[in-house]
């Protein structure tokens, strides 16, 4: 069983491990900073420049069929609704527990893994439909970029790593507020790929216990 209370390193946890550090988790430090840049410029540049940057770095049907890996990388460089997006709390609070446990290497390919497949799991069928009559021609340019596949991937794997309860809460108050933006029915398609990255988190984790097991133990994994 994974030890839910001292860190890899046998120390306590401390209130301010709750957040990312340059030398403590150096992947979610960093990627925070870019994150911080790219909704600065968000907020503050030129309409439509950021329209302009938004529209090139999103993983619509016409970019991943003409440049899937640089417009997934893009993509996954903003946040959509900036920087008040709850997105932004749970990257920081999620990707630093993740990563502590588990390290940079295994916390980004978490990341990375949602992002892609989710992303891929909800464009390919709108490809599809519009090859078959059933969307406009349209539909191949909808704007979609942003960071939360990637946190709700990382939500499903750090549960993987928790006691038993505190997994079950975890997943029951994030799938919760993910089934109830579906029935909103305001974005279905993003809202099925926020479910469908959770369930690819919940995938890792005979992998993320592997790692962490090992540094609780001191061991490589």
């Amino acid at each position: 069983m994974i030890p839910s209370g001292p860190g890899p390193q046998g120390h306590r946890l401390r209130p301010w491990h709750l957040l990312p550090t340059p030398t403590g988790t150096p992947f979610t430090f960093f990627y925070a900073v870019v994150l911080a840049f790219t909704s600065y410029v968000t907020a503050h540049a030129d309409t439509a420049l950021v329209r302009v940057l938004h529209e090139n770095s999103s993983t619509d049907v016409t970019h991943l069929l003409s440049a899937p890996v640089p417009v997934l990388a893009a993509s996954a460089l903003w946040v959509a609704g900036g920087i008040a997006s709850p997105f932004v709390l749970g990257f920081l609070l999620v990707l630093t527990a993740l990563e502590r446990r588990v390290g940079g290497v295994r916390a980004a390919g978490v990341f990375l893994l949602g992002h892609v497949l989710a992303t891929l799991a909800t464009e390919i069928p709108v490809g599809l439909a519009v090859l078959v009559g059933h969307l406009p021609d349209s539909s191949l340019h909808r704007l979609d970029y942003g960071i939360s596949f990637g946190v709700a991937a990382s939500v499903g794997a750090l549960a993987g790593l928790l006691t038993p309860w505190l997994r079950r809460a975890l997943l029951a108050v994030f799938g919760g507020l993910l089934l109830q933006d579906l029935l909103a029915l305001t974005d279905p398609l993003s809202n099925w790929g926020h479910l469908m990255a959770l369930a690819i988190g919940v995938g890792t984790w005979p992998w993320v216990r592997r790692r962490s097991a090992a540094e609780a133990t001191g061991t490589s994994g």
